[in-house]
């Protein structure tokens, strides 16, 4: 007679138990495929029907977080929301740099580095900034602008960050890509834009395929909200910063398509 298991979930493989299943020995390997499908056969009847997890409710009180915010940008200030014809030509612009950085990856990809150009470790996250952002904004000095001399051809880029050159992001592979972005944002989360922040990030979106792995998502929507965060925050609709922020926010939500968090023209 089959049991109730059986009834609602038939074998699919005949298993011929022999003698039965009481003297199978659990506690050591099967000695041929037989005896394999009749430890399975025995473990799968010594399972109880209904399992009941033992909770202490007393953990149970505790505030429990989750990460997992979905929640949109703060509206930008009157007068300070782009048009929608200024987002959409936005987009479109940003769609002929990925084409282009596609199109001749390669290309850039074997293009020589320069003696200077030290990249740092995978896991050397203060490098990274060091390396993006240059010591003078990542250890937040007075001011993060270049001055006269730092024009000159002996440019130092350890002091004011190495530009997103082709040649460089081109050898990202996209796990480099979105622990850059990672990077950048969680520094943003907590300082001021900075045009070279601005620079690196436009890069790094440029670079980054669709479609989106979940902690894409999660990133890019992070640093849209911080930008509508800044944003709101202004006093002028002459800030140097506001094109740059209202950009990253149209890229994030109209290319990438987290139309949720795109502005809306007054």
């Amino acid at each position: 007679m089959k049991s109730d298991v059986e009834e609602l979930m038939p074998r699919l493989l005949p298993v011929d138990c022999g003698e039965g299943t009481e003297d199978v020995d659990l506690s050591g390997p099967p000695r041929n495929p037989q005896e394999y499908l009749r430890q399975v056969q025995l473990e799968a009847s010594l399972c109880p029907d209904v399992v009941v997890a033992q909770i202490d409710p007393k953990k149970l009180k505790k505030t429990q977080t989750v990460n997992a915010s979905v929640a949109g940008c703060l509206a930008a200030p009157v007068g300070f929301c782009p048009s929608l014809s200024w987002q959409q030509h936005q987009v479109s612009n940003f769609s002929d740099v990925r084409q282009s950085i596609s199109k001749n990856r390669t290309h850039w990809n074997n293009h020589t580095l320069d003696d200077n150009v030290q990249m740092p470790k995978l896991t050397d996250e203060e490098g990274w900034k060091r390396f993006c952002l240059g010591e003078t904004t990542y250890l937040g000095s007075s001011s993060s602008r270049l001055t006269e001399a730092d024009q000159e051809p002996a440019l130092d880029y350890s002091k004011v960050g190495f530009p997103p050159l082709l040649s460089i992001v081109s050898r990202f592979n996209q796990s480099t890509v979105l622990m850059l972005l990672d990077i950048l944002i969680s520094w943003f989360e907590e300082r001021e834009f900075v045009p070279q922040l601005g620079r690196w990030l436009y890069a790094l979106l440029a670079c980054l395929e669709k479609p989106l792995l979940p902690e894409a998502h999660s990133s890019i929507r992070q640093l849209a909200r911080r930008c509508a965060q800044l944003r709101s925050t202004m006093n002028s609709q002459e800030d140097e910063n506001l094109p740059a922020l209202n950009l990253l926010i149209c890229l994030v939500a109209r290319y990438f398509e987290q139309v949720d968090l795109a502005d809306q023209p007054e």
